[in-house]
């Protein structure tokens, strides 16, 4: 499906990127949920996906990408607890030769970037779903 779909059963609510440098994937310790998970979240009334990516990318981790950059691998659909709410999500990807130096924040404790497989510092447990996506985002 195109990048701008829309789904008659839900919104679009939320993007992830999957960002590489050096063959390790970007990953964040998010606060809230205390597990490992990608880069992304919500997207605010006006804004495309690709435009969440990026500022989410940008407020999670520090890291900025130009819209651009990003490449569009595909679409998820996320039911949220026993609501039976479901939201869809784009899922992007890219790499950077230039990482930038992270801040903790509100929401993002830690960042690290991972190889496959490799344990988490602090040995927090990662979003399955979340590893599964980057199985899925090659180079």
């Amino acid at each position: 499906m195109p990048e701008n779909a829309e789904f008659a059963d839900a919104p679009m609510g939320y993007a992830l990127v999957v960002l590489r440098h050096r063959g390790r994937v970007l990953m964040v310790y998010e606060r809230e949920r205390e597990c490992w998970e990608l880069p992304g979240g919500g997207i605010e009334p006006g804004e495309t996906p690709r435009q969440a990516a990026v500022r989410e990318l940008w407020e999670e981790t520090g890291q900025q990408l130009r819209a651009g950059e990003l490449r569009f691998v595909g679409h998820t659909r996320t039911a949220l607890g026993a609501s039976g709410r479901v939201l869809y999500g784009g899922v992007f990807a890219a790499s950077t030769d230039r990482p930038r130096a992270f801040a903790p924040n509100s929401e993002v404790s830690a960042v690290h970037w991972r190889a496959d497989g490799e344990p988490l510092p602090g040995g927090g447990p990662v979003q399955t779903v979340d590893e599964y996506i980057v199985g899925l985002c090659t180079e």
